[in-house]
């Protein structure tokens, strides 16, 4: 059942930190489900807000894995990531960041020592994986392929990006990959087949952040395999584990270089 919130409390909710703000939400309505409420109130959004702050310790896994709601139905999904995030979070428990943090942290654990990944199932993002330690988003590079272009225009008017045209005789799609962010609508929306996937896969990005001082990840160049993605992963975790010496954020330890030895297929310190 649907747990229905009052004005007054959904305001409320919407002031918590966005970061926890889900776990809290999800609390609140644990906590009115509990009591036998049908409602959530004002009153409740605060005294479940204190007690979850207050023992924000206890809530520490050592790493966040977010997710869009991609696997839901929504229309702008490029391809299921949801084998993805299984293995990634095997990875994550294997590591077990939380005993590392634990032995690292001078005092409390709070959520921003945690190792942070987003998972996006199409550009829009909706997990913002710009502004994680590991930023993972689905893409399909579209081609042209021999087949007879009907000239329909429909991949124009699918690409948000104003990344295709018509042109030439007869007309052909030509796509500006400098602008084109992978998203796939074009090849769905090509009734010809005239658009293909040329490859299809995930960006990937590193070192974001919000704060005292943010910084947007940087992206690595090209598409990756969901077996290249693993191993990016599981080199910024043992990069972590071995640079983050007192519970210091993953975006702040990664440097331009660092970034640079993350790519797959090269010789780096960090790979097992």
């Amino acid at each position: 059942m649907v747990m229905k919130w009052t004005e007054e409390a959904e305001a409320a909710i919407q002031k918590v930190p966005f970061f926890v703000r889900k776990k809290v939400r999800k609390r609140v309505e644990k906590e009115a489900a509990k009591a036998g409420k049908a409602q959530v109130t004002l009153a409740g959004v605060k005294s479940t807000q204190a007690r979850f702050l207050s023992n924000m310790s206890s809530e520490i896994k050592g790493f966040q894995v977010e997710t869009c709601f991609g696997s839901g139905g929504c229309p702008n999904r490029v391809h299921a990531g949801d084998g993805l995030l299984g293995k990634i979070e095997t990875l994550l428990k294997e590591a077990d960041l939380l005993s590392l943090l634990k032995e690292r942290v001078n005092g409390d654990l709070k959520f921003h020592h945690e190792f942070r990944v987003a998972i996006a199932e199409c550009p829009n993002a909706c997990s913002q994986p710009q502004i994680k330690g590991v930023g993972i988003i689905a893409a399909a590079l579209p081609r042209v392929t021999e087949e007879p272009c009907t000239g329909c225009g429909a991949c124009v008017t699918a690409c948000k990006e104003n990344a295709i045209e018509l042109a030439g005789e007869p007309e052909q799609p030509r796509i500006a990959l400098d602008h084109c962010l992978m998203c796939g609508q074009c090849i769905k929306a090509c009734p010809s087949h005239t658009l293909t996937e040329e490859s299809k896969g995930y960006r990937v990005q590193l070192g974001g952040r919000l704060g005292r001082h943010p910084r947007l990840a940087m992206e690595m160049p090209g598409i990756y395999t969901e077996e290249e993605v693993l191993a990016i992963v599981g080199n910024c975790i043992r990069f972590f584990k071995e640079k983050s010496l007192h519970g210091e954020r993953f975006s702040h330890l990664l440097t331009e270089a660092d970034f640079q030895k993350m790519v797959p297929c090269r010789e780096d310190p960090y790979r097992a």
